[in-house]
């Protein structure tokens, strides 16, 4: 298991990016989907900056390994509880139509990733979503 602690900031997106990259070096996977996988992490780190901590940024950590087939991402974050299972998909004609920004991030990584799971545990958030990569085996 691979694991990057950084502050939920912005600017920690490109340590997220290598994080991602060092942790799939070696697996054959099409850009397809890693851009699937990097567009999903992306989003999910965002959604902690911007609403987990709206006062003071504190620890974000990401997790990363595999089992069988499938990788797997677990984010943790000590900020405000948010359960992205009770999130409607947002009304993409509407939005178009009225300009208004938002509600994508839980919507795409939803419909880009294989799963997701959710849990509140003493004083964290913890999401961990995984993909289901087409090869056989992962040997890592």
């Amino acid at each position: 298991m691979d694991e990057l602690r950084v502050k939920a900031d912005l600017q920690a997106m490109d340590r997220v990016r290598a994080f991602l990259r060092d942790s799939l070096r070696g697996i054959d996977l099409t850009e397809e989907d890693y851009f699937k996988i990097e567009l999903s992490l992306h989003e999910i780190v965002v959604n902690i900056v911007l609403y987990a901590y709206p006062e003071e940024k504190r620890d974000l950590v990401l997790r990363t390994w595999f089992e069988g087939r499938k990788v797997y991402f677990e984010f943790r974050d000590t900020g405000i509880s948010f359960d992205h299972r009770q999130t409607a998909p947002p009304d993409i004609l509407e939005k178009l139509r009225t300009g208004k920004r938002g509600g994508f991030g839980i919507y795409l990584f939803r419909a880009l990733m294989d799963g997701f799971e959710y849990k509140r545990e003493p004083g964290q958030n913890v999401l961990i979503v995984f993909k289901t990569l087409p090869s056989a085996e992962v040997s890592v």
